[in-house]
């Protein structure tokens, strides 16, 4: 909405004889002056972050002495040691481990062949929550299949006693909608697939990446749904599969999976706050997830999330001025299977969700941030493009009011709490994410300094400003 004086403004500046000589002032072009101390003060922690290690010595250490953390591990319960460990060193105060029920499923053993008309070994991973097959293994004939949506147009006959294989390629791309518009065959497909009467199911990696690596992440099953085996090949593997069904010749695969479930165990959610000099002000919330996949250090997914959050929450704190409202980071237990630390953490709360000012979160790896997003109110976007000006010159561009922030803020976020949203760039994001690939090697120092820089100076303004940024129905 244009607030009610500025469309005053904007009436009075119609009727004027000056139109014809005056520029036309548009809503969208509104700019807010905020105070130009705490401007000075983020230019100054921008300068800060960008001459800082401090997020990279974070991300080498999870990497060095923990290495992959997929919840209900050993992995797992030695990140969260470790984050506390290092949030007391860094000062941090009521630090917590709010303690996490995670599912447990054991990848196990994998191995996925074409047996006809031309043998060949392939490249997959079992994708999160699978099962297992027989010991024999799965041997079927091959029902290929663009995405989900034409899955559905065929008839049960046409896939009974299948294995279904999803070929839809992801497009890379920057923003994350190649990702968006392929994953759906991997969450939702296996399920679909099983309905139909498919004794099992295989996609193209949800990845960008030519190398000969699979990419996992969850599948999900409806408790009405039968469970079946469920993994994704290599991109190359897929190009074969593919080729091998253009031949017009029946094709046939056999699987072999030791995947299982286990009994749900414990992990936490490790929490550290900055106090504010206003505890009646709210709560900036700095979230990412602890969590990785078993087959993957996570550098990018998410240690140096990690490293970007904590360090700029430790960088206000070692400054002379307090923020006035206080900063809380928020390292989630099992984003990758489940969010099972954001909807425990906002559960514990559910009586004083409106204590959250505004979240700012991390999960789309450590290249450059290269677009600013929010979730806010719409009479408050003349404060977000005033934010937008202040992180510009590190190469952000201004981009909409229709963020989405992490997946960790989902609870949040429909309970009303606003985001403030760096986008990173997600089109080497995808070369990796869950993959062996995502490794430190993969992390550029540089980069992640930017990162710090552009989420230290949005999180000093919201940690200080005086505008109301929930969102209100009218802006659903």
């Amino acid at each position: 909405m244009t607030p009610a004086p500025f469309r005053t403004a904007l009436l009075s500046l119609l009727a004027s004889p000056l139109l014809l000589s005056a520029p036309l002032l548009h809503a969208e072009d509104e700019v807010a002056q905020l105070p130009e101390d705490m401007l000075e003060t983020a230019r100054q922690l921008k300068q800060t972050a960008l001459e800082s290690d401090l997020a990279w010595d974070l991300t080498e250490g999870l990497l060095t002495e923990v290495g992959p953390r997929f919840a209900g591990t050993d992995g797992d319960r030695a990140a969260v040691s470790w984050a506390l460990t290092r949030m007391r060193e860094l000062g941090f105060q009521n630090i917590q481990a709010e303690e996490v029920e995670v599912p447990r499923w054991v990848r196990g053993d994998i191995n996925v062949e074409i047996t006809a008309p031309y043998p060949q070994d392939l490249v997959a991973v079992a994708l999160g929550g699978s099962i297992g097959t027989p010991d024999e293994g799965i041997e079927a004939p091959v029902r290929q299949v663009y995405d989900v949506e034409e899955l559905r147009s065929l008839s049960r006959s046409q896939v009974e006693g299948h294995i279904v294989f999803f070929s839809q390629r992801m497009e890379r791309t920057r923003d994350a909608s190649g990702y968006v518009g392929a994953v759906g065959n991997r969450t939702t497909g296996p399920a679909v697939a099983s309905e139909m009467g498919a004794v099992a199911a295989v996609i193209r990696s949800i990845g960008s990446s030519d190398e000969r690596v699979a990419h996992t992440g969850g599948t999900r099953f409806p408790d009405d749904v039968k469970r079946i085996p469920a993994a994704a090949l290599s991109n190359p593997d897929a190009d074969l599969l593919e080729r091998q069904v253009a031949t017009g010749r029946p094709v046939t695969m056999k699987l072999r999976l030791t995947s299982r479930m286990l009994e749900p165990t414990k992990s936490a959610n490790v929490i550290g706050e900055i106090p504010g000099s206003d505890p009646d002000a709210g709560v900036v919330l700095l979230g990412a997830h602890l969590d990785s996949w078993d087959i993957t250090p996570g550098a990018h997914d998410a240690a140096a999330c990690v490293g970007i959050v904590t360090s700029v929450a430790h960088m206000i704190s070692q400054m002379d001025e307090q923020p006035k409202r206080t900063l809380r980071v928020v390292l989630f237990a099992n984003e990758e299977f489940g969010l099972s630390g954001a909807r425990t953490y906002a559960e514990n709360r559910r009586n004083r969700l409106d204590e959250h000012y505004v979240g700012i979160g991390a999960d789309l790896g450590a290249f450059a941030v290269w677009r600013f997003d929010t979730v806010i109110n719409e009479d408050a976007m003349p404060v977000a493009r005033a934010l937008h000006q202040l992180i510009e010159p590190l190469g952000v561009e201004m981009g909409t009011n229709e963020g989405y922030g992490i997946p960790d803020f989902i609870p949040l976020r429909e309970a009303g709490m606003p985001v403030l949203d760096p986008l990173q760039d997600a089109a080497p994001y995808f070369d990796i994410h869950h993959t062996i690939n995502d490794t430190l090697a993969k992390v550029d120092p540089e980069q992640l300094r930017q990162n710090v820089a552009v989420y230290a100076a949005l999180t000093w303004m919201a940690a200080n400003m005086d505008v109301a940024l929930r969102p209100t129905p009218e802006d659903d």
